[in-house]
């Protein structure tokens, strides 16, 4: 594979930086998982980061009702959902969960219709298009599938999507599978720093370099800019051209293989 000149390779990754990382934030779709399938290779990274005392945090565009399922059952630590709308965190210890919204409940509800409406017009407007599956499970926005449950869609036709969110006044974001739209003017970048100030006592900016972010497309672009050591997993490079941000490093495996190589590279390098 030949890289950017804005890409490394892996191997580029210090051994002295990777052994000062205490945590593990990254993208589910496309970078944990492959072909839309969490693999045994990849949760199994999961749990051996976890294993050695590294906090995994997922940072992801999915719905709120995923979130609550990962932040309880999956070796993590918490979990940033739809773009930076919310974060779970369970307390084990109190059998408690601990939420966070960006928009009060009152404000969801509104902004839910105003996503409605705006929903009627996309599927109108762009043919073969689709309300993303896991919708039902959102909270705060509206995802348009353009090649998960549906035929994949020509690029100008996601970039239209995009369009009609911004046209009226939405933000929108492109993963590997959905474009995702909502009214706020929060990221996936602004959450994850509220989360580690408010439940890990963490200031982001002034720690960034003793994480990493692992993703794998453009709506991680705020999270790649922010991050010294963030990672792209291989399939990155499909919107090399569309990133706003690039991560420093890209793997040589795509989606879940190339987060266990990540998760490898780490672990090898706290036990020597």
């Amino acid at each position: 594979m030949t890289l950017p000149t804005t890409f490394q390779p892996l191997k580029m990754f210090s051994k002295d930086a990777k052994r000062r990382i205490r945590g593990v934030l990254f993208d589910i779709d496309d970078t944990l998982t492959t072909d839309g399938k969490l693999t045994a290779q990849a949760y199994t990274a999961l749990e051996s980061l976890k294993r050695v005392g590294l906090m995994t945090v997922p940072i992801t565009g999915r719905p709120a009702g995923w979130c609550d399922h990962i932040a309880r059952m999956w070796p993590v630590d918490a979990v940033v959902g739809e773009n930076g709308a919310l974060y779970f965190r369970y307390l084990n210890d109190k059998q408690r969960m601990v939420s966070q919204f960006h928009h009060d409940f009152a404000s969801r509800t509104r902004n839910r219709s105003r996503l409605d409406d705006l929903r009627d017009r996309i599927l109108a407007e762009v043919p073969g298009s689709a309300v993303a599956s896991d919708q039902a499970y959102r909270e705060a926005d509206l995802a348009i599938d353009f090649c998960e449950d549906v035929p994949p869609l020509p690029r100008d036709q996601v970039r239209r999507i995009v369009e009609l969110f911004t046209e009226a006044g939405a933000s929108a974001k492109v993963s590997s599978i959905h474009v995702n739209g909502w009214f706020g003017d929060y990221d996936k970048l602004s959450m994850t720093k509220l989360l580690f100030a408010e439940q890990f006592e963490t200031d982001l900016t002034a720690e960034q370099s003793a994480f990493v972010f692992v993703g794998d497309s453009p709506n991680d672009a705020p999270m790649f800019g922010f991050f010294e050591h963030a990672v792209g997993v291989a399939n990155v490079m499909d919107f090399a051209d569309q990133l706003d941000a690039a991560p420093a490093y890209v793997t040589q495996n795509k989606s879940g293989k190339g987060f266990a190589e990540l998760a490898e590279v780490l672990l090898s390098d706290r036990q020597t």
